[in-house]
């Protein structure tokens, strides 16, 4: 038993990690941000196609009324990839990664407009101090500053992720969620399928083992990883793990980028994620 809980959680911090390499690779590969969600999404969608079959998983949407949620998930999923991917060109890794990472408040303050449920006036204190830990990423308010353009582009898509995740959870909840993440990668692969005709394509070959990396590792495994680890651990335990990404992600920027986070970005980076371990807490009490 021992070991099997071992086995488990170490896959938990395996799927951590390899969806932490997503910072490094978008801010690597020398490419159209849009291309490379292209062939991330396309690549993907092979992947999970051959592990859904293989494994016998249903693909069928039951109902007609699940359509539009289905779509409206894909076209929030892709404007979250595209938009991060926009914050880690702009900025830096430790940025782009730690402005996203505002999005499990972001969906805490929007849920109560998805359910009938009472709104928690604590939120507010909350948000009030991921806004707090954003003032310290942002080293002066200056819309000509790319630093101040990338957290903008993070911040909107933590919105974006949020809101897709709102989505999942209220219309298709019931689904296989490997089978979910197949759909949306079918959408967004169609949805950006006309970046490819008028984007920049001349570094392709030598570019694209690393987007085969960043669409199997990444995508495929990293985020089947993280679905399966769900089964063996609670939504707080795995929220709490999770938050080790920006960590994850941070470290494989000095390691491969040679970028050193400054102090202020430790100190809003750490308010931030105080933030994300306090609402996982809560959400388990």
């Amino acid at each position: 038993m021992q070991n099997s809980n071992l086995k488990n959680f170490s896959n938990l911090l395996l799927a951590t990690l390899f969806i932490s390499t997503s910072g490094v690779l978008g801010k690597y590969i020398a490419l159209p941000t849009e291309v490379i969600i292209w062939f991330r999404a396309s690549l993907a969608m092979v992947f999970l196609y051959v592990y859904c079959t293989s494994k016998k998983i249903d693909l069928r949407i039951h109902s007609k009324k699940e359509y539009l949620p289905f779509f409206m998930s894909g076209v929030f999923m892709a404007a979250h990839w595209v938009t991060y991917f926009y914050a880690l060109k702009l900025s830096n890794v430790a940025l782009g990664i730690l402005s996203l990472y505002t999005f499990p408040i972001i969906t805490a303050l929007l849920e109560p407009f998805f359910f009938k449920m009472k709104f928690d006036p604590v939120y507010i204190a909350l948000g009030l101090l991921i806004l707090g830990g954003v003032s310290f990423l942002v080293p002066e308010f200056n819309l000509e500053s790319t630093q101040v353009k990338g957290i903008l582009f993070g911040v909107f898509s933590a919105l974006c992720y949020a809101i897709r995740i709102l989505i999942l959870k209220k219309h298709v909840a019931n689904y296989n969620g490997t089978m979910l993440m197949f759909y949306q990668t079918v959408i967004i692969t169609i949805l950006l399928l006309p970046t490819l005709f008028f984007m920049d394509l001349s570094g392709l070959q030598s570019q694209f083992p690393f987007l085969l990396l960043l669409a199997l590792l990444t995508t495929a495994v990293g985020h089947s990883l993280m679905l399966h680890s769900l089964k063996f651990f609670s939504a707080t335990t795995t929220t709490i793990i999770s938050s080790l990404q920006p960590i994850f992600g941070i470290g494989l920027a000095v390691f491969f980028l040679n970028e050193i986070p400054n102090s202020n970005t430790y100190i809003g980076g750490g308010l931030i994620l105080i933030t994300v371990a306090i609402e996982s807490v809560r959400s388990k009490k």
